[in-house]
């Protein structure tokens, strides 16, 4: 269709002020590479299948401009007048929206956004970002350390509580809630948030140490909300929500509250792979994580590489640096590496992502042969002798938990 071939302009050079979006595609049988180009950026801006003689010139002036074609990947240039600053649903209904259903293309993925800094600057971005948050958990070099209670769910408020009070006092930092966890009846959000803010207050006076909870407050958002503030009142400066399954308004949402309780967000990113694990067709985690910053969470799950989920080296890499790098003047996201981690995987994960990270492990510490106390202090000690140049096997021969973790674990990566 003639029409769509409007949105095609391979001589347009995108002006600083335009958003550019890059593309995975495949036409449809019988539709040509430029038919195809056109209808996404035409449909994905204001053009539709037939001639309008509502399209004044102004308006054609708004239009998006396919100006890129390089094999299966597509650029396609959109003015930021298309756009509502500081909306993120809104700018996934344009470049994301219904162009994933149109029977000409048969695959379509979003793989890239760059922003022009005024959306950028339209967002708050994280409160905390690695600085703030090493600052408030006086903790000046090393990795933060976090721990999910395994099983993840099942557990009694008594049963959870203790697992936490247990890492807490071996070394971990943060104890977290995992994903499906939020306020079934065997384990009640409100309990669970009293038990453990007393079991933190102890842990701190034993070790010295600040502690943490990335406690999860999904839910319907105005319960969500609730949920924030009662955290706050215990005295714990994180929450923690699944981003992906609440959707980015209600992130939003909560973003603007924390600024007003002075607290850090935590963004679990389960259901990511329901839109970024198809490699032809979706969208990527690299805009998933763009999103996520913009908005502002202070720690995001990114990956590991090495560990049990999927997520390539130079994938993880990409995301790490997007999340961390000078963004007109957003402060970072502090990348998590989470999924299959133990003691045995600590150096190779710091050599390849650095020390301004936090390491999650859930069965690497509580699988310890000693249990959870055991498991975490063998964390301590991985990282220790990580920052020391230390192997780990001659570390372990002082550290018994840490010889212990090695001798059931190796330095295996879990499948």
């Amino acid at each position: 269709m003639s029409q769509y071939l409007d949105f095609v302009d391979l001589k347009y050079k995108p002006k600083k002020t335009d958003l550019v979006c890059l593309f995975r595609f495949e036409p449809a049988k019988g539709i040509s590479i430029k038919e195809a180009a056109g209808r996404i950026a035409a449909e994905s801006s204001n053009g539709t299948w037939t001639t309008l003689s509502t399209l004044t010139p102004r308006i054609r002036k708004m239009r998006a401009r396919a100006f890129e074609i390089k094999g299966p990947y597509l650029k396609i240039a959109y003015p930021i007048e298309l756009f509502e600053l500081g909306s993120i649903p809104q700018l996934l209904s344009s470049v994301a929206g219904n162009i994933f259903g149109m029977k000409a293309i048969n695959n379509l993925r979003l793989e890239d956004i760059h922003f022009p800094k005024k959306y950028v600057k339209s967002f708050k971005g994280p409160q905390f970002g690695i600085k703030g948050v090493r600052k408030f958990m006086k903790i000046k070099d090393r990795q933060l350390i976090a721990t999910v209670p395994k099983p993840k769910v099942g557990m009694t408020t008594k049963e959870h509580t203790k697992v936490g009070f247990d890492a807490w006092t071996g070394g971990v930092d943060f104890l977290k809630d995992d994903e499906n966890l939020t306020d079934q009846n065997f384990n009640k959000f409100e309990s669970r948030l009293k038990a453990c803010a007393k079991a933190r207050d102890k842990a701190e006076k034993i070790t010295g140490e600040k502690k943490d909870y990335f406690i999860n407050v999904t839910a319907e958002t105005n319960e969500m909300i609730r949920r924030a503030r009662l955290v706050k009142k215990y005295g714990f400066r994180y929450v923690m929500v699944d981003i992906m399954t609440v959707g980015w308004a209600a992130v939003q949402t909560l973003r603007n509250e924390t600024q007003k309780l002075k607290m850090a967000i935590h963004a679990h990113r389960a259901f990511h792979a329901a839109f970024d694990r198809n490699p032809k067709h979706g969208m990527s985690m690299l805009v998933i994580a763009k999103l996520a910053r913009l908005i502002g969470v202070d720690t995001l799950h990114i990956g590991t590489v090495i560990g049990k989920l999927v997520g390539t080296k130079d994938e993880v890499l990409q995301i790490e640096d997007e999340i961390t790098n000078p963004w007109y003047g957003l402060k970072d996201t502090i990348p998590v590496s989470s999924g299959g981690l133990h003691p045995g995987l600590i150096p190779e994960i710091t050599k390849m992502l650095g020390k301004d990270i936090c390491i999650q492990l859930g069965g690497g510490i509580h699988g310890h042969p000693k249990g959870t106390h055991a498991g975490s202090k063998a964390t301590r000690q991985a990282i220790d002798a990580t920052l020391k140049n230390i192997p780990l096997k001659k570390y372990s021969e002082k550290n018994e938990e840490l010889k212990q973790a090695l001798s059931k674990w190796h330095f295996s990566k879990p499948i």
